[in-house]
């Protein structure tokens, strides 16, 4: 289970996320929207342990984030961020490995090699266990990224993964893939969180969605309760209209034309 209990995070004295307050249990896909500058990647920082609160705290499987060691809190929570630096030619294989590393000492075992080749096939990468990371496009980068986070948390029951626009540099094709597997991961009982900028993705496959705006939350439910043209409105300050699909009864929104009059000075 994971907890956050009144969350703040001040620079000077401007407070970049205000007294947030959350729980999920394992099971559950939380998508987290918002415009630019809502807090997103700060709150998304406090979650992941980067980054200690100014006041409140995040406790994961009952514990504060603060008291796990950095080995121990491998143990319990991934993240996959938007960008990943790699300035050596690694290749895809040891990449991926490297996601094993918190689970053994001095060399990966049998079963360490089995789940990299498992989530390998997953998302799709076998093919390019042995060429250099550098070599790869970036969307291809960002599913080895996947598949390491993976790895990681492969074998470890209840863990939470954490993804920051997962999705940002993929094409149609493994957007989807990539929250379908998300998404299937909370069937196997993680707990699953991700930023997105793509209301329609967010309506597809989260279980829940927390809406933030200026630091705050602004709303949290499920699909239907949060994803209508007024929430939208007030978060993105953009008109829209949202349809509910009859065959899959997915939410999804069409924003309205924005007329920009093309003479204005």
């Amino acid at each position: 289970m994971l907890v956050a209990d009144s969350l703040t995070f001040k620079v000077g004295k401007r407070a970049l996320v205000k007294d947030i307050s959350f729980s999920m249990r394992p099971g559950e896909l939380l998508v987290i929207l918002g415009a630019n500058g809502a807090g997103k990647s700060t709150l998304f920082r406090l979650l992941s342990g980067e980054k200690p609160p100014s006041t409140g705290s995040v406790k994961l499987q009952g514990k504060s984030i603060a008291e796990y060691s950095l080995s121990q809190l491998a143990l319990q929570r991934a993240v996959l961020n938007q960008q990943n630096i790699v300035s050596m030619a690694f290749t895809v294989l040891e990449i991926v490995m490297m996601g094993r590393y918190p689970h053994y000492r001095n060399s990966p075992s049998l079963k360490d090699d089995e789940i990299a080749k498992e989530v390998m096939e997953l998302t799709g990468i076998s093919a390019f266990a042995d060429r250099s990371y550098l070599s790869l496009s970036g969307g291809e980068q960002q599913r080895v990224q996947l598949a390491r986070v993976l790895a990681q948390i492969w074998n470890v029951p209840n863990a939470l993964l954490l993804m920051d626009e997962p999705v940002a540099s993929l094409d149609l094709q493994y957007q989807q893939q990539t929250l379908a597997i998300a998404k299937m991961l909370t069937k196997r009982g993680f707990m699953v969180i991700s930023i997105l900028h793509d209301i329609n993705l967010a309506g597809q496959y989260a279980d829940r969605i927390i809406m933030l705006k200026n630091g705050r939350k602004w709303y949290d439910g499920t699909v239907a309760e949060v994803l209508s043209a007024k929430n939208i409105y007030e978060v993105f300050e953009i008109n829209s209209d949202v349809y509910t699909n009859p065959r899959t009864l997915k939410h999804f929104f069409i924003p309205r034309n924005v007329l920009v009059n093309a003479n204005a000075r």
